[in-house]
């Protein structure tokens, strides 16, 4: 993949892998200092220990992204900046093949919601991929399901 290149398709779970809590999986956190709906976003998120500032810019099926890793002194500096503009999911990690599928089982506001990420190498990869049986409609450009307008 294209340095600093995300390619990803989003999908709606239909139905959750079983012993979906034996999946490495982690508690996050995240929020918004910037959000400007199908453009840019900055985005900060605490993900167990890894705490994180990421650009990212929307061009289609591929975007940029930029990702720093910030001290905890960092991150509490920033984070009150996101105030109204956060969510919290749970995000397991599912291999399926070579790839790997991220499940978010979002809560508080957006308990219930589920959806799967799968990120690619190239867009060819990314338009070509079926998806198994268990995942959903695919929601990648739809905008309900993007996590800056979850957050707001």
């Amino acid at each position: 993949m294209p340095e600093h290149r995300e390619i990803e398709r989003k999908f709606l779970v239909r139905e959750l892998p079983e012993k979906l809590e034996d999946f490495p999986h982690a508690e996050i956190e995240q929020g918004y200092l910037a959000i400007e709906l199908d453009s840019v976003q900055v985005r900060m998120r605490k993900a167990g220990d890894e705490l994180s500032l990421t650009y990212k810019r929307n061009e289609e099926l591929s975007r940029e992204e930029r990702e720093i890793t910030l001290t905890p002194e960092q991150f509490a500096v920033l984070w009150p900046g996101t105030a109204e503009r956060r969510l919290r999911k749970t995000r397991y990690e599912v291999p399926l093949g070579e790839l790997v599928v991220e499940i978010d089982v979002y809560h508080e506001r957006h308990e219930g919601l589920i959806v799967a990420e799968v990120e690619f190498e190239n867009e060819e990869e990314a338009r070509t991929f079926q998806p198994p049986p268990w995942l959903g409609d695919d929601v990648s450009f739809d905008p309900r399901y993007s996590n800056q307008l979850l957050a707001s």
